[in-house]
């Protein structure tokens, strides 16, 4: 129960106490005692609605979502996941309507596992042939640089940062960053009424990377996950947290208390990250998303986001156009 307001925890509690106990059997701990959280004194703004990508991107990086063209040619990465005979996919299991334990089932259940099956359908020709882990977001680049895992299907923004470190398929949703804050807040968007209050994001996300390049005065809490933050939010810790727009739409179903507050204030395309040496898988991974798309309204990617998404996120008529390299 939040101090002083005496309202109560959302169910996204009692998913997050369901999911942690299910997970500690099947995956890895999404919070490892090694990436603990963390308080970020305000930071020094910068030039206001500045895109921190922009910011620090060379000129050359325009089109970070440009991705191979799609072949379902088996290289290197395709023949070591045949050989082993599982993909191994780096998810989120906190992410309500994403990657979430479904507490009915103990299932994952969501739109990024829905995209993971069918990966692993296309190159192994069964969808549970798969070794879901549990990857915080601040682990996503180095799971993948390790090799620990083929592919990250978590919620992954591409940026001229990253696609430094890693590869990415051809975007697979567009959203952007928002604040969400309780009900009745003096927070109203991604502005100055942020100041001297405590605010909470992911470590290694997006919302960090934007905060420490306006933070509007804010105090700043990193966490492993997302859902940490609303966990927080609940229990009167942070004043507000700052997402990519479709996590927090999750969020907000997830505890009616909270919500959606001014407009998202970046645009983001997620896509699925796997290795930079691994161009084989990239282009595979693309032709799956091909056929995903392909449809119309019965698309594979329409049928999953009307199943996930759309009570949340309406209004979406189509996947975003996937952009290749020349």
């Amino acid at each position: 129960m939040r101090a002083g307001t005496g309202r109560r925890r959302g169910p996204a509690a009692a998913v997050g106490c369901a999911v942690a106990a299910v997970a500690a059997t099947a995956l890895l701990p999404s919070s490892a005692a090694g990436h603990p959280e963390r308080s970020v004194d305000p930071v020094r703004p910068g030039p206001h609605g500045a895109s921190v990508a922009a910011a620090r991107a060379p000129a050359a990086c325009t089109a970070p979502e440009a991705s191979l063209r799609p072949s379902t040619a088996d290289g290197p990465a395709v023949q070591r996941i045949k050989n082993r005979g599982r993909l191994i996919a780096g998810v989120d299991q906190n992410s309500y309507r994403w990657g979430y334990r479904d507490p009915a089932t103990g299932e994952l259940s969501g739109f990024d596992i829905d995209l993971v099956r069918a990966v692993a359908k296309a190159v192994l020709g069964d969808p549970g042939k798969v070794t879901f882990l549990a990857i915080p977001t601040n682990q996503r680049i180095p799971a993948l640089e390790k090799g620990k895992v083929d592919i990250i299907a978590r919620t992954m923004t591409i940026n001229c940062d990253r696609i430094k470190q890693v590869a990415f398929s051809t975007a697979y949703f567009e959203a952007g960053q928002q604040v969400l804050a309780p009900k009745g807040s003096p927070v109203t968007a991604f502005d100055d009424t942020l100041k001297g209050k405590k605010v909470c994001t992911a470590k290694g996300s997006t919302g960090e990377s934007e905060l420490r390049h306006e933070s509007h005065g804010a105090f700043v809490l990193t966490v492993p996950n997302q859902l940490d933050c609303l966990v927080r939010l609940q229990l009167g810790q942070v004043d507000a947290v700052i997402t990519d727009s479709a996590l927090a739409a999750g969020q907000a179903a997830q505890d009616p208390s909270v919500r959606l507050v001014g407009k998202p204030f970046t645009t983001e395309s997620y896509g699925v990250a796997m290795n930079l040496k691994d161009a084989d898988l990239v282009r595979r991974v693309n032709a799956v998303l091909e056929d995903y798309r392909q449809g119309g309204a019965a698309s594979p990617w329409m049928l999953a986001y009307r199943k996930w998404l759309e009570h949340d996120l309406k209004g979406i008529t189509a996947p975003p156009e996937p952009k290749y390299k020349d």
